[in-house]
Parts: C-alpha cells; structure tokens; sequence
C-alpha cells in the first residue's frame, strides 16, 4: 500500500517521498527465479503489501508556530521537558509533519488529505533504536552553577593570581579620584605649581600602574577561562567515548558537537568575567568606604539607586535563564540539522531534497530567532533601567553637593573627588546587567554539558577484570536473552551457540532475526539480559572493555574510514605499526594491489568518509584495518552487502585466505559468502533453529531455504530499481 491504500503494480514507479515508503514489487519471473537460485522455496512478497498503509488525515490548516515554540523553548529552560519532545531528538514539526492536515504530493497540483508523516521521529520498541536507561534526573540551573564551581576550584590559584591583579588594577583606578582631591586642595586651592606638578605625576604614574594591571588582567583571565573550556571539553570528549552504545543511539550528533563547542564557548565566556568581576566587586566596596569617609550623606544619595539595581537584577536573571537554555537548545538543533545534511550530503542530493533541508534548516532558525528575540526583549526591558539607576547617584551629588560647596560645607577637591568616585561606580554597575546575562547564558550551558557528564556508562570494566589466556578464540553463548530497551521485545531468548577456537559459522537469519546483536554481545556492545557469553570460557563481563574488543575484531556492514591517509586507516588500532606490517595487512585483505594505484599509494588522503574509494575498496580496507589488529575472533558483519555481487568475488577470495585458522563469525545472505564458512546456524524467533553445513541445510531445512529466497528477491529487487532510476 503507499499512502492511502492504493496497491502499486508490479514495475511502476512510484513517486515523491512514497517511493522511500515502500517499493513496487518486483515482475513474477525474477522472484521465482531467484527462488530457484536459492532452492526453490516461493516467498510470496506480495501478500505483505498494504501492511503499513493508513487513513487519509483529515484537512486542517497549519496551527499557530511562534508562540508554541517559544513556550516549549523556555519550559525546557525551566527544567520541564516540552510535550512531544524527546531528549536529543528534533521536536515533532508542526502542520501536517506533526498532525496530518493536508501534503502536496510529488507530481500533484492541488493540496490532497494524507495520512501524518512523522518526520525524523524517535522509533519505536523493536525498529532497532536503543533507549538510553542511564539518563540522569532533568538537569537544573544549580547543576550548572556547580559544573563552573568544581571547574573553577582546580584552577583556584590561576585565579588568584587573576584577582590579585585585579586587586592591583582597583587600587591604582581607586587613588586617582583622591589624587585628583589632593591636586584641587593642596595645589590649586593653596596656590602651589609645585604641588600640582607633583601630584599630575602621580596620577600619571597611578594611570601607568592601572594600564599595566589591566592587561596583566584580561591575559590571566582568558588563560584561566581557556583552561577551563580546555579541560572541560576533553572531559567531555572522554566521557562520550566511554558511554554505551545505547547513549549514542539516542542522541543527535549535532546536539552532542553544540555540547562540545557551543556550550563550552559560552562557560569559557562567563570563566573571563570571574576576575574582572571580582575586580569591579572591590572596586564599589573600596570606593564605599572613601565616599563614606567624604561625606555619609553623599554617600547615601550616591548609593540610594543600589536596592533598585539589585533588585532589577534579580528579576532580569530568573526571566532570562530559561529564555538562555532555549537559545542553547535552539543553536544545538541548527547545528544538528547542518551536521546531518553535510553528513548524509549524498543521499540530500541523490533524492534532490536540498529544499526539504533547507526548510527544515529554516524551521529551526525561526526557531533560534524567536527564542533570541524572547531574550532581547528581556534585555530592552531590564538593561536600560540597570543602566540608568547609577546615574541618578550622580545627578543628586551633584545637586546635593554643590550647594555644601556654595555654603562652605564641603572642599570643591573633595566635591570633584567624590563626583569622580561615583563615576568609577557607575561602569561596574552597568556592567551588572551584561555580567548576569553572560552569567546565566554560562549557566543555561553548563547545565547542558552537565547532563552529558551526569550520564553513567551502563558497560565499563569489571573491578577485578581477569585475563584472556593465549591464543583461543573459543566462543559460547549460554542461555542469553536480550532486549534493546526496558519493555522492547526480546531479540534473543534462550539462545545457544558454541563456535570451538579456529572454526568459521555462517549467521543466517531473517532481517531483524538478531544476527548482528550476536556480534555486538560478544564485543559486548551491550550486556546480556540473561545467560552469559563466553570468550576463552571466560564471562565477556569479567573482562577490561580494551582487552576484549582487541581480542574480537568486527569489520562493520557500513564501512566508515576516516579523513586520513590509507596507511593511517588501515593502522587505526595499531597507530605504532610498521609500514611492512600495513602493507601485509593489505596484501592479505585483497587491498595491495588497488592502493598501488592510488596518486600517493599508501598516503592517499581517502577523504569523508572514504567515499573517493569504491565500496569494495573501503571494504577491503576495513578488512585489512581488522586484519592488522590481529584479533583471536573476527567478525565479518555482512561485510558484502555493500558491495555489488559481481565485484564480491575479489572479495571473497581476500576473506577465505583471513578467516583461514582464525574463529570467524560471518554474517551474510549471500550463498556464495555464506559458503565460505565451515558451518551454517539459521537464527529465527531468538534461538538457534538449524544448524549444519550449507549444502545440508538447503538439502532439509525449508527456512533456511526460505531466509536466502527472500534475501535474493530483494537484492534482484534492488537492481531492478537501480535500472529504472538510471537515465
């Protein structure tokens, strides 16, 4: 079925984003003789159309955008998570991506009811993603306030220094005003040249301390605020490399990249202001106490704005930390949707969808936007009125003070000294509001980092880790059972399978059957639910996470290398390898000969990816990448699939010579892979349900028969469309 229920006919095409749904069903001849291929079991694929089709939405138009938006923006500063929002995942998009409505079809003029289209939704129990269950409670603005505190308190005596300085820079700016007095009094008033000359020396000598301690400031304070973005985001970094794969699963890489760069500038911003906060802090206090030794009730006058000031700024920074979260989640999900688009770069533009993505872009920054704007408005409502308030102090001792000067009451040098002073107050004063909204932005992203830090690696080391024994590579899974996710149906139940040290096994199975979860258990991925899985007789979990993974060596389904040369992709686990080593690797893994061809051979830049290589070539390189790490298992995870059947066999021939001695796991649908191995085991409902040769499983068991027809239809499938599509 696609879309409403119409049933699509064998060949045709089918258009838009219906033809990612679910393709046309392949002409009857070419099943069947895939079906012969493989045995001669039918597998009727066309009785499984129609499943997921749906009823029409019904029309509606697109619900209010902007205030939704911002209202879940700002609850989520507030420590709520926003209804119909997940943690890591982009929200659900309003109008028919969200609740149905009316779709422009591909190919259609007019508007037509279609069913909703959950867009990049998170998916469901048993559609293979894991829900992450070591999340920490909701992160607070107070777990962000304590991220700083504890990063600060390492570097405490950096910002010591920092504030010392700062100290320095206060008395050098505070003395000027009473030099100035003393010039006024002792020189001008007394009519004494020299005194004035004297004291114009040292005010310019008060300037030179002052400007030398400024710079001494700011450099002790962006190292100390470098410092601390420095470590902080190798703590980050560390600590996103040792959390499970059921983390990583869950989260955007984007969200995850806004964590590490974004949110660390911001925290790396607000460590600046530390010193130079604390500097301004004894800048009012020291001239506090010299306006109070001038005249108390100037003082009170001058200081009469400060409860008002307070208070504004108490207000401005409870209404503008949770509008700062939402600025931060807001910037994480357009960096998400950047990374995402630069990542999959070639499927955008294989199905040309670079104006989805550039609406989908668009979406998320009228997001920022509006969360931005909520914050500037906050800004123009508190910020003049936290400007203007000092102001006031120097308007009254202006008026106050000039008739004390009139009637003889008060020095003019002390009047100056003291309009001087309430100057000095009225920069640190002004800069409360942009040190609060810098404050809570560093706040709003700390708490961000924070609920990074906070998650528990549910896979780590055991206290006391035991030692594999030489050589071996005996395999057992008892009884395990295993479920991606707290209430997912169960992958594996009650499943068996003992592979003796040096034999190869074919894993067969039906798609979602569990084959590769048997190989993500046994690098242990992830940890059983039940039973035990043993390497050597040796319990997985007994052992230290770095001995085991290089004792299982996986060659992935997706080949994924790295921007780097050949050499280095190939010694990714082995970085200290010779170039004879590398080079036997390759030669082993079919790869010597095609990187002999390359511009610089082995020092070939492969690019993102390794997509300037063919698939094969990639494969190949990820085999030799496995190969050189000398692993007592290998694990062939339909290493292929992605390869095309008839560029395989340069394949195969590189496997057989690297699964020669060596315990291997293959994991195929392919006959002509598949009979690489010693031995075949077909997994079906959890367990082991036929176990034997090739030959002797297409000779007696029908499912085993039945697993490889439908792994050919597909595949012919697959090339039928590829010919359609092409021009």
């Amino acid at each position: 079925m696609v879309g409403g229920g119409a049933e699509v006919e064998p060949g045709q095409r089918v258009d838009g984003a219906e033809r990612s749904a679910e393709r046309a069903v392949e002409p009857g001849d070419r099943l069947e003789r895939a079906q012969r291929d493989v045995g001669g079991v039918r597998v009727d694929h066309g009785e499984q159309r129609g499943a997921g089709g749906g009823q029409p939405a019904e029309q509606g138009g697109l619900p209010p955008r902007r205030a939704s938006r911002l209202a879940r923006a700002i609850e989520a500063g507030r420590g709520r998570r926003p209804e119909g929002r997940s943690r890591g995942r982009r929200r659900q998009r309003h109008g028919a991506h969200a609740t149905g409505g009316n779709r422009l079809r591909a190919g259609e003029g007019p508007l037509v009811p279609c069913p909703p289209v959950r867009r990049r939704r998170r998916r469901g129990p048993g559609e293979g993603t894991i829900a992450a269950t070591s999340e920490p409670a909701e992160p607070s603005a107070a777990d962000g306030w304590r991220l700083i505190a504890a990063q600060l308190r390492t570097q405490r005596w950096g910002l010591a220094a920092g504030v010392a300085v700062g100290l320095a820079w206060t008395a050098a700016k505070v003395s000027v005003p009473k030099l100035v007095q003393l010039a006024i009094d002792r020189g001008i008033e007394a009519d004494r040249p020299a005194a004035v000359t004297r004291y114009a020396w040292w005010i310019a000598a008060a300037g030179l301390v002052a400007a030398i301690f400024t710079g001494l400031r700011r450099y002790l304070a962006f190292r100390e605020a470098r410092r601390a973005e420095v470590v902080l985001r190798d703590r980050l970094f560390a600590h996103l490399q040792r959390l499970h794969f059921a983390y990583h699963d869950g989260q955007q890489t984007g969200q995850l990249m806004s964590r590490a760069n974004n949110d660390l500038q911001q925290i790396q911003n607000a460590v600046v202001l530390v010193p130079l906060t604390i500097a301004n802090l004894a800048t009012v206090l020291a001239v506090l106490v010299v306006l109070l030794t001038i005249d108390p009730v100037l003082t009170v006058l001058a200081l009469g704005s400060l409860p008002a000031v307070n208070v504004l700024a108490k207000r401005f920074s409870t209404r503008l930390h949770p509008t700062m979260v939402g600025v931060q989640q807001e910037s994480a999900e357009v960096s998400a949707v950047v990374e995402e688009t630069v990542a999959g770069v070639r499927v955008v533009k294989g199905f040309a969808a670079e104006r989805t993505q550039a609406a989908a872009l668009g979406r998320e920054a009228d997001d920022l936007y509006e969360v931005s704007m909520a914050g500037a408005r906050i800004r123009a409502t508190y910020w003049p009125a936290l400007e203007a308030l000092p102001n006031i102090g120097l308007i009254l001792v202006l008026g106050y003070g000039g008739h004390q000067v009139i009637a003889g009451h008060l020095d003019l040098g002390a009047l100056v000294a003291f309009n001087a002073y309430v100057v000095l107050l009225i920069w640190p004063l002004r800069m409360l509001g942009w040190i609060v909204a810098m404050a809570q932005r560093a706040a709003a992203s700390a708490q961000r980092v924070h609920e990074v830090l906070a998650t528990e690696p549910l896979v780590v080391d055991p206290a006391k880790p035991a030692t594999l024994p030489a050589g071996g590579g005996d395999v057992r899974f008892e009884d395990v059972a295993f479920a991606y996710g707290p209430g997912a149906p169960p992958v594996l139940a009650g499943f068996d399978l003992h592979v003796p040290a040096g034999q190869s096994v074919a894993l067969v199975g039906a798609t979602a059957a569990g084959k590769s979860t048997v190989a993500k258990l046994l690098a242990r991925f992830y940890d059983v639910d039940a039973g035990t899985v043993r390497l050597d007789g040796i319990d997985v979990r007994d052992l230290r996470l770095s001995e085991l993974r290089r004792a299982v060596g996986i060659v992935f389904e997706e080949t994924f290398l790295f921007s780097d040369s050949v050499a280095a992709n190939i010694a990714f686990a082995e970085p200290d390898a010779t170039d004879e080593a590398i080079v036997a690797a390759a030669r082993l893994a079919g790869a010597d000969a095609f990187v002999a061809d390359l511009p610089e051979g082995y020092a070939t830049e492969v690019g993102e990816r390794g997509f300037s290589l063919s698939g094969g070539q990639r494969q190949r390189l990820a085999i030799a990448r496995a190969v050189l790490a000398d692993p007592r298992v290998l694990v062939l995870d339909d290493a292929t699939s992605a390869v095309d059947p008839t560029k395989e066999h340069e394949i195969r021939a590189s496997l057989a010579e690297v699964m020669q001695g060596r315990t291997t796991l293959v994991i195929a649908h392919r006959p002509a892979t598949i009979a690489l191995a010693e031995r075949v085991v077909l997994i079906g409902d959890g367990r082991v349900v036929a176990d034997g040769t090739h030959a002797e499983l297409l000779a007696r068991s029908e499912p085993y028969r039945a697993v490889l027809a439908a792994a050919a239809a597909r595949e012919e499938r697959a090339r039928h469309e590829q010919a359609e599509a092409a021009p």
